[in-house]
């Protein structure tokens, strides 16, 4: 990685929002991983309720473990791997109710993105069964009507889920049809391209790599720009009603 002049870099952390830049990602140690370098992203460090990991795997990496009382989502970037015995490669994914047991172990190496956090259980409802799948056999629609924005949803519309977990792909010039402000809280990875997000008052470039997280009620807009189209992966919490004060 090429130094940044002078201490320089996108990444901006703020009350409602975070935006870390490739430049600024710092590796960890988990237990229970193995040949794997965590980047922890996103977590209650900065006001977030969710934890986003992003794990670059060896070959033989492996990771183990159990949800406990969250829940997790699996999204392979690069590579391939397992999760739980099933054979995931680039576009995969894997979704762990509560109580689960995990075990993600790499083939030739991987990047796997994980959403996580604390499920809340829906009263006559059971917690969701766990779920694997591939985004390339997910449909994309058009997002409000708009073709140049094309949105997958890789969960079921299932009262049982409390988290959905999207991807977003922008034709160049494509942007969100209006400012958002909204309850639901946002962890993202930018998977492909550029572009700018508005965020709150700031208008900042992001680019494949960069992770970020959107609190609740943080305005938020997005142009994609460049050539090419640009895709981003993102979580938010939905189906719960809104906690009292």
């Amino acid at each position: 990685m090429i130094p940044t002049p002078l201490g320089a870099s996108r990444t901006t952390v703020r009350p409602l929002y975070a935006l870390i830049a490739p430049d600024s990602h710092v590796p960890g140690v988990e237990p229970g991983w193995t040949k794997s370098v965590p980047f922890v992203l996103v977590s209650a460090g900065m006001g977030a309720r969710i934890v986003e990991t992003l794990y670059v795997m060896e070959e033989g990496g492996r990771g183990t473990g159990e949800t406990g009382d969250g829940e997790h989502f699996y999204y392979v970037v690069e590579g391939g791997c397992t999760v739980n015995g099933h054979d995931l490669s680039r576009g995969g994914f894997a979704y762990l109710p509560p109580g689960e047991k995990f075990d993600v172990a790499s083939k030739s190496g991987a990047r796997v993105l994980l959403f996580a956090k604390r499920y809340e259980a829906l009263a006559g409802a059971g917690a969701p069964k766990a779920l694997f799948g591939d985004e390339k056999k997910v449909k994309s629609g058009p997002f409000l009507g708009d073709p140049a924005a094309q949105l997958q949803a890789l969960l079921p519309d299932d009262i049982a889920f409390d988290m959905a977990v999207n991807i977003f792909t922008y034709a160049p010039g494509g942007t969100l049809p209006f400012v958002e402000c909204h309850i639901m809280e946002h962890g993202m990875l930018i998977l492909e391209g550029a572009g700018v997000y508005k965020l709150g008052d700031d208008w900042h470039p992001v680019e494949k790599g960069d992770a970020l997280w959107l609190a609740p009620y943080c305005p938020q807009w997005f142009v994609a720009m460049g050539k090419t189209p640009a895709r981003y992966i993102y979580y938010k919490d939905v189906n719960r009603a809104p906690r009292l004060g």
